[in-house]
């Protein structure tokens, strides 16, 4: 299946597991990114993407620009939204790249079948109808436009500093290490965050 794709988007499959819509995002993106920063792949932390989601797109920005969260030059910002930051730190230029709002307008017909697909009883053919409708969203996401495809625009951005490493203590409760600067007190002890007691007050 591989075979027809360039080698950016074959590495991407392989690291991501499977080719899919949400994956074709991500690698088009990454591709508007190169394009506007004259990028290559990040070997260190020469690059930052900052991603305001979880999903598959986020797996192509690892693969094809080498930002991850293990170098520290993925951020992760928990927005729910098709939107991708990358940052140059050699000169200061970043691009905002936003997924066009149209792109995914799903009829009642396409819903239904996503709705089977993730259903508990869904069938073999429930899951046939669900990845033909996959393909016939990535070759859409393949074939448009990137203009048309994102909203992009290069944007000045506070730069994030590079990934530390801290000194770690002893959890005295559970007596495993953890980093300096996530440690807690409990009961004037230092404990790791899940022994930590949460105080709350419905905050």
């Amino acid at each position: 299946m591989t075979s027809e794709y360039e080698k950016g988007l074959q590495d991407a499959i392989k690291f991501h597991g499977h080719l899919c819509a949400g994956l074709a995002i991500g690698y088009m993106a990454s591709k508007v990114a190169i394009d506007w920063l004259e990028l290559k792949r990040s070997q260190d932390e020469e690059l930052v993407a900052i991603v305001e989601s979880d999903g598959c797109a986020i797996d192509a920005i690892q693969s094809m620009l080498g930002c991850s969260i293990g170098k520290g030059n993925l951020i992760f910002r928990d927005y729910g939204k098709m939107v991708f930051t990358v940052i140059r730190r050699d000169n200061n230029k970043a691009v905002r790249i936003a997924l066009s709002a149209d792109v995914f307008k799903r009829s009642k017909e396409e819903n239904m079948i996503m709705k089977k697909a993730f259903s508990d009883d869904a069938t073999e053919d429930d899951q046939r109808k669900f990845w033909d409708l996959q393909q016939k969203w990535i070759n859409k996401i393949l074939s448009t436009d990137k203009n048309k495809l994102f909203h992009t625009k290069e944007v000045h951005v506070e730069i994030p500093e590079k990934a530390k490493i801290f000194d770690s203590v002893i959890c005295h409760f559970c007596g495993e290490s953890v980093m300096e600067p996530r440690a807690r007190l409990r009961e004037g002890k230092p404990a790791c965050i899940p022994c930590a007691e949460n105080y709350t007050r419905g905050w």
